[in-house]
């Protein structure tokens, strides 16, 4: 049981050092990969805590072609960035810390030691028995997630309206 804790706070770690650098970073492509490590390791979360299709769902959709998506877009708009030099290598350190941190707790979940005395048994639950005991218990904090998620929706698109705006009157 000890082995199964230690995976959940070091997983839990990861996701929050690396979606905290997401937010912090002022290069796009660099935080848009500590994204995809924090979806990934909130993937195995999901997975340690019993449910699996959840943890399919999140790496696959969420750290697999979302952010597959955001890096094409990234990609495609003209961002400045340094040619190789050594600061932007250390730059990368991190992600590469966090990511193979991630991986290793990835493999300690699907590849335990076979014949050890630890034994990580997931909790298995149903999407309609998580589903009753998620809006049953905690309906409360889902409608604040989804009422914040809406403010964020209605700020993104007014600040977009702004600067749509600003540009057509530089135009005139």
């Amino acid at each position: 049981m000890i082995l199964y804790s230690v995976v959940f706070y070091v997983l839990a770690v990861i996701v929050l050092v690396s979606t905290l650098l997401a937010i912090i970073q002022r290069q796009v492509v660099h935080a848009v990969v500590y994204l995809i490590i924090s979806f990934f390791a909130t993937g195995l979360l999901f997975y340690l805590l019993g449910a699996p299709f959840l943890a399919a769902l999140e790496v696959i959709i969420y750290a697999g072609a979302i952010m597959v998506l955001f890096l094409f877009i990234v990609m495609t708009v003209k961002v400045e960035s340094n040619e190789g030099t050594k600061a932007e290598i250390c730059q990368w350190l991190p992600a590469v810390v966090l990511a193979v941190i991630s991986f290793f707790a990835g493999g300690v979940l699907i590849f335990e030691i076979p014949g050890s005395k630890t034994s990580l048994n997931t909790g298995m639950a149903t999407p309609s028995t998580f589903g009753q005991f998620l809006f049953k218990s905690y309906w409360f904090p889902v409608e604040i997630a989804s009422f914040l998620l809406l403010i964020g929706l209605v700020g993104a698109l007014y600040l977009g309206r702004r600067e749509s705006r600003r540009e057509s009157k530089d135009r005139r």
